[in-house]
């Protein structure tokens, strides 16, 4: 099996995952239930995010992102697979040996609206994972958290006030200081633009990459809009079906794509340009729904909307591994992989 894992002599990886698995069970039968199948969420993926780094994965809506996220964050316990955290096993930790690494894997959920007690202030909001974790700080926790909220771009004042009373951007830059609040080393943010509005998109994830230069931060970033992954992340990983079909630096993703899964996905991507400068990029239909995760397709799993797909296609699962001509760190689960340059 190949890791998208650091070649030795680079930073050691901060959070590692290898064989990466989560099948949610399928129960059926009366009187007596029974498991008749299971939805394969994730299947099978390996990850290294390094200290300080962010790190953006990407894919359709299903496709097993979210459940990545908090697998890595263990508010899910895998089926299969290890992770690894600061050289660590965490696969299987109970709660008293996850209690000091959870402060260090924080995270920031999609839906500012409903990820915040409406019955809380706040301060309330903020502090909570300080008095959970029996943190005091120096100065006491109220002044932390005032100090949090101007660190997030929100006004001190707003200590005393209710979810309720702000924007949707506001209401994540809540979410964004009650992370910051344990000072994680890793933070997951699951699309955390996605319930924004556009004009308030960038304004959050510009304070996501201020946070992570000047507090060295890595974050998993995960997201179905490219360009906001471009934007934000530095390495990239592109999913399908519970499976990792590509990875790489980000210029290598966008620049010379090798799956044809995400020469689609960048085919969508709107763009700004002059005619003059070149043809306009070929927009790729893909034809056909994405297979159910109950029971997805033999081989690759893209290959029933593949144009490029082949009787091997079927037969064998393409291991993630460099196409010809590519370094190891651009990594292409494909066996035909493309070649024309991408946007």
């Amino acid at each position: 099996m190949t890791h998208s894992i650091p070649p030795q002599g680079e930073q050691r990886p901060l959070l590692v995952a290898e064989g990466l698995t989560k099948h949610f069970p399928i129960m059926g039968g009366f009187p007596v239930k029974r498991r008749v199948g299971a939805v394969q969420a994730v299947d099978g993926i390996d990850l290294a995010i390094r200290a300080g780094e962010s790190f953006g994965l990407v894919g359709e809506s299903g496709c097993g992102k979210s459940t990545t996220g908090r697998l890595l964050t263990r508010l899910l316990e895998p089926t299969a697979g290890r992770i690894h955290y600061r050289g660590e096993d965490i696969t299987h930790a109970d709660r008293g040996r996850l209690a000091p690494i959870r402060s260090e894997i924080q995270m920031i959920f999609q839906d500012p609206y409903s990820s915040l007690n409406p019955r809380q202030t706040v301060g309330k909001i903020i502090s909570g994972p300080m008095e959970i974790n029996g943190i005091a700080p120096p100065g006491g926790r109220e002044a932390r958290v005032r100090e949090l909220l101007e660190v997030v771009g929100l006004s001190p004042e707003h200590y005393n006030r209710f979810p309720h009373e702000f924007s949707g951007g506001q209401r994540q830059r809540i979410g964004v200081a009650r992370a910051l609040a344990l000072e994680p080393k890793v933070i997951v943010a699951d699309e955390p633009v996605s319930a924004l509005d556009v004009s308030i998109q960038a304004q959050v994830v510009n304070l996501l990459a201020r946070l992570r230069r000047e507090l060295g931060i890595a974050f998993l970033f995960i997201a179905h809009d490219l360009a906001v992954v471009r934007h934000f992340s530095q390495r990239v990983a592109v999913m399908y079906l519970g499976r990792i079909v590509e990875s790489g630096d980000r210029d290598d993703i966008y620049r010379r794509p090798r799956h044809p899964y995400t020469h689609a996905l960048l085919s969508a991507v709107p763009e700004a340009s002059d005619t003059a400068d070149g043809p306009a990029r070929e927009r790729i239909r893909l034809t056909g729904d994405v297979p159910s995760p109950i029971r997805p397709p033999s081989g690759c799993r893209f290959r029933t909307r593949c144009w490029k797909a082949r009787e091997k296609c079927a037969e064998e699962v393409p291991p993630l591994v460099p196409a010809e001509g590519d370094g190891e760190g651009h990594l292409t689960a494909c066996h035909f992989p493309e070649f024309r340059p991408g946007p």
